[in-house]
């Protein structure tokens, strides 16, 4: 049981850190998060938050559709052919936006 509850606690602790993006924490002191910000914006590369744009409008475009769908099903099978369902939904959105 406690093997289960650390496996637990170290898969929230990845998945909190998957979700942050790096350097852009809240959490940090005024010097520091002036220095984030101007991390994060982009303004030294010429791309303002191009990398973080992209991941997050796909997640939301994911979310849209799953939506749009029935619940996710609990057997394994299902789940497969549901995600096979929400990929091929994601690419044919994707490939109907104008390129810009």
């Amino acid at each position: 049981m406690f093997e289960v509850t650390l496996l637990s606690l170290v898969m929230l602790l990845i998945a909190a850190c998957a979700f942050l993006p790096l350097g852009c924490s809240p959490l940090k002191s005024p010097q520091q998060s002036d220095a984030a910000t101007d991390f994060c914006s982009g303004s030294e590369l010429g791309t303002p938050e191009e990398p973080t744009s992209k991941p997050h409008f796909l997640a939301h475009l994911q979310s849209e559709i799953e939506l749009a769908l029935f619940p996710r099903p609990t057997d394994s099978i299902l789940q497969r052919h549901y995600d096979a369902l929400v990929s091929a939904e994601l690419e044919n959105r994707l490939a109907a936006m104008p390129d810009s």
